[in-house]
């Protein structure tokens, strides 16, 4: 009788990775892949532990599994599986246990039955690499790197996926031509802390030197996934805008733009150095999208604090903001600091920098209205509007009245208007040929 499992992913676009390569090596070994949990042998949780809501969601979705389905073995992976594997164990909420760099081996460790299989995290130098064929998105990302370097005052990641460890140039030319063949127009390359690529290897590399290579494949457009300010110098963003290929979608890794608030995250850099990043890209690049991070309420940031981060943001000629409540966590350093905020705080300064981010949102897609745009057609319609649906370069969610046949192609578009039912989309139509 073939086995049939279930497959959750919760959090990072590594991630959604490694799940598409879990599910192709069960699938590789006779297991079947089903949406319902009521006829799989087994549910499988990618898990992602990076605050005490993600912690929580983890939870939910397994109580939820065994609840439907109680003969349903539980299989927990990822960071909480890496961080927790032994509550995990203790109050039975797992059958099974694998740590991040076990994921590969699940099939075997399923099959000999062995419940928990978490290795220190920190022994592993390498990257452990394999090649995938199947994803099921319109977007094939590209894992290049793994694990993270710094020790970022609030920050577990590290203690979850290890050291950085890099992807080596052949084995990620081999991954995106590949998707080229199989007909992918667009790659996304990400990691965990991408700007670290190449730092491991010897003689040292940097994420240039990857980029400098995959200008040459066949793949048409690429996009980086979030960065840290200090890895974007001038050199690195002459040679983007130079590029044919490079999509014009910047996420920014900032947390804060007040010094004060910075210098206790343990982030080695200051506002006035973002400010002339943020500057310095929108002069070289027309209607870049720019996206940042950022979180609130981090221990003794005081409300001038918090004011000067805002002020700051509003300034900046951002896109997008996404805003976070800090969340503390057993094992960082922010965690014992005095002069914690309170959950309703918290929860006011996010609605204020969410409100600046809507205004920020709205009014770079009003500039972007009249504007001709590349933009891969998705294969699945909007549910809502039943429109297709596509992503500009710089990265705008397009709708588009028109037929099935352009489905999955790439086109030029014109945008007419933001979308009145959705403000975070707009309206375009497809250029004729």
């Amino acid at each position: 009788m073939i086995k049939k499992f279930v497959i959750k992913t919760l959090g990072c676009k590594t991630n959604q990775i490694e799940s598409a390569l879990i599910a192709e090596i069960l699938i590789n070994g006779g297991f079947s892949e089903t949406k319902n949990i009521i006829e799989a042998d087994y549910y499988i949780l990618n898990s992602c532990s990076v605050t005490q809501v993600a912690d929580n969601k983890c939870l939910t979705y397994l109580r939820r599994a065994k609840r439907e389905n109680p003969n349903i073995k539980i299989v927990v992976t990822g960071c909480m599986a890496q961080l927790q594997k032994d509550s995990l164990l203790k109050n039975n909420i797992a059958d099974f246990v694998i740590g991040n760099n076990e994921k590969n081996d699940i099939f075997n460790i399923i099959n000999s039955d062995i419940p928990c299989q978490v290795s220190d995290i920190f022994s592993h130098d390498t990257f452990r690499y394999e090649l995938l064929h199947q994803i099921q998105r319109t977007r094939a990302s590209v894992k290049i790197q793994d694990g993270c370097n710094n020790r970022c005052s609030y920050c577990t990641i590290p203690f979850a996926r290890g050291k950085s460890r890099s992807n080596p140039i052949s084995n990620i030319i081999e991954q995106i031509n590949l998707f080229a063949e199989e007909g992918y127009f667009e790659t996304v390359l990400t990691g965990i802390h991408i700007g670290q690529w190449g730092q491991d290897f010897t003689p040292k590399k940097n994420l240039l030197d990857l980029l400098i290579e995959i200008e040459k494949t066949e793949i048409k457009r690429y996009r980086l996934g979030s960065l840290n300010p200090l890895e974007l110098n001038n050199e690195f963003i002459d040679f983007l805008a130079e590029s044919k290929k490079f999509c014009p979608h910047f996420h920014l890794s900032l947390q804060a733009v007040c010094d004060k608030t910075l210098k206790a995250m343990n982030r080695h850099y200051n506002s006035a150095q973002i400010k002339e990043l943020v500057n310095y890209i929108n002069s070289k690049f027309e209607r870049a999208f720019i996206g940042c991070d950022i979180i609130v309420g981090f221990p003794a940031e005081s409300i001038e604090d918090f004011e000067t981060t805002y002020n700051n943001l509003k300034n900046l000629n951002l896109s997008k903001i996404h805003v976070f409540p800090y969340s503390r966590r057993k094992g960082t350093l922010a965690d014992t600091m005095n002069n914690q905020i309170c959950a309703d705080e918290k929860k006011r300064r996010v609605e204020i920098i969410k409100s600046l981010s809507e205004e920020k949102l709205h009014n770079f897609l009003l500039s972007n209205i009249n504007m001709q745009q590349e933009v891969i057609i998705e294969k699945n319609r909007d549910k809502n509007s039943k429109l297709l649906k596509g992503v500009t370069k710089n990265y705008i969610n397009v709708l588009i009245n028109a037929q099935d046949s352009y489905k999955d192609t790439l086109q030029t578009i014109q945008i007419k208007a933001i979308c009145t039912t959705d403000n975070s989309k707009m309206i375009a139509q497809i250029v004729s040929d």
